[in-house]
């Protein structure tokens, strides 16, 4: 009789794994604005040299946070913490309120804004509507560092925040037939529509942006997911917690009827018990996650799996947006 092979012996063969189809959603992680401003803190360390000083995390990656902290930058909460000196302190792609700026002139410090274009476009209608003397409704997460920046640019008093349709409803301006709205950027798109729609139905003479303020990368990373979500039997968003565009994907995925939806930061934090079962996997990221970190969740699931790998594409982008001024070589050199 021959004795049973034992799994455990060298030159045994190794058991077969399941198959695993993953469906790569696109477009996925970085959005121009996000490249901008970690190039933005890359060319100001070539530039002046480490340390350079950051407000608060550049974007909500921690991955990239801490790649950009070997090479040099220092991350603070609040200006106090930067010494005087030459260094310059950069003011992260979620904006900041004009508090800000006038603190750092005020104490001589060299600043480099690197907040995304689309969200400087939003202060701008904020101001616009201000000066026009519409009371500004913001549709937005309260306590998120673009809604704070936002809110930052108009008095106190100007501004409201919106959350949500209960919200709305208990809405009482002083001239409801003097209202705008703008929102954050990285909002759920079918969330924002019916806020925005219970807005309007309150306040039928209230003004909105000529073009919506949820920016490009947001709607189309949310397009991706609701093609791949129906089709598969789990998602994973690789992003940060405290990501609003990360989060808002999980929630469509969610939505759009996919039974396991599971945000991610990388691949050692994946929840391998949730995943024991599937046969076909969605895989998406979040606007300010690297492509490296997705590559490293296939990987290791490639342990597990005979992996095949599809994408679903539902549109090409091509957005770029330039660094500031003061950045570019002509203006370094």
């Amino acid at each position: 009789m021959t004795a049973p092979v034992n799994q455990n012996e060298p030159g045994a063969p190794a058991p077969e794994k399941p198959p695993l189809e993953i469906l790569l959603c696109a477009p996925r992680g970085f959005c121009a604005g996000v490249v901008r401003a970690i190039d933005v803190v890359e060319r100001a360390l070539a530039i002046y040299g480490p340390p350079v000083y950051v407000r608060h995390e550049i974007v909500h990656n921690k991955y990239v946070v801490e790649s950009l902290k070997r090479k040099g930058a220092v991350f603070v909460a609040e200006l106090d913490e930067v010494p005087d000196g030459g260094k310059p302190v950069i003011f992260s792609a979620h904006g900041v309120a004009k508090t800000v700026p006038q603190t750092a002139e005020s104490r001589g410090l060299t600043t480099i804004d690197a907040t995304c274009p689309l969200v400087t476009k939003v202060h701008r209608e904020a101001e616009i509507h201000h000066k026009r003397g519409r009371h500004v409704l913001l549709v937005g997460h309260s306590g998120h560092p673009e809604v704070v920046g936002t809110m930052g640019q108009l008095p106190a008093g100007s501004i409201t925040l919106v959350e949500d349709l209960e919200q709305i409803e208990a809405l009482e301006p002083a001239n409801r037939d003097n209202l705008a709205w703008v929102t954050q950027t990285t909002l759920s798109v079918d969330d924002t529509h019916h806020i925005v729609e219970a807005l309007k139905k309150k306040f039928p003479a209230i003004v909105g942006p000529h073009k919506d303020d949820i920016c490009y990368a947001t709607t189309n990373r949310q397009e991706a997911v609701k093609q791949v979500a129906p089709l598969v039997d789990a998602l994973i968003v690789v992003g940060s917690s405290n990501s609003s565009n990360s989060q808002r994907l999980r929630e469509v995925a969610e939505r759009a009827g996919c039974p396991i939806t599971r945000l991610v930061n990388r691949a050692e934090d994946v929840d391998w018990d949730a995943f024991a079962n599937i046969r076909r996997l969605g895989l998406t990221a979040g606007a300010s996650a690297p492509e490296v970190l997705v590559e490293e969740i296939i990987d290791a699931f490639a342990t597990r799996y005979t992996v095949t790998v599809d994408t679903v594409s539902t549109t090409t982008e091509d957005m770029v947006f330039p660094l500031p001024r003061e950045l570019r070589s002509e203006a370094a050199e």
